[in-house]
């Protein structure tokens, strides 16, 4: 008698879980691309050819994040000021994104030979 009533019990913890609904956080190509090795750092200028290529998309299922485009890898979210980072919870990479709305917020003045360049 105890498995019979064990198994309903079982069965309402599992069903809502199969029906959760992915919802799509981000969905993008990269402009740079940094491959890190160690305690160096190569940051890459893509070509919108190279970037389609590394096409970027992040879902969210309930309250967990998965890196849709490789794997679905679960990821956790993190933020800090105007970027939100999602790193891969088995430490394969990571996701720094500017949301469109904290663009500007993000924006850095740089001088160089005396001349202002504005980063983005």
């Amino acid at each position: 008698m105890k498995v019979l009533f064990l198994a309903p019990l079982f069965l309402v913890f599992i069903v809502p879980v199969s029906f959760a609904q992915s919802e799509t956080i981000f969905s993008g190509m990269p402009t740079l691309k940094i491959s890190e090795g160690g305690i160096e750092r190569s940051p890459e200028k893509l070509a919108r050819k190279d970037a389609a290529n590394l096409k970027c998309v992040i879902s969210k299922i309930g309250a967990k994040y998965y890196w849709a485009s490789r794997e679905n890898k679960e990821m956790f979210r993190e933020e800090s000021g105007a970027f939100t980072t999602f790193f891969a919870i088995d430490g394969s990479g990571y996701v720094r994104v500017i949301f469109p709305e904290v663009k500007d917020a993000a924006s850095l003045n740089v001088y160089r030979n005396g001349s202002e360049i504005r980063l983005r």
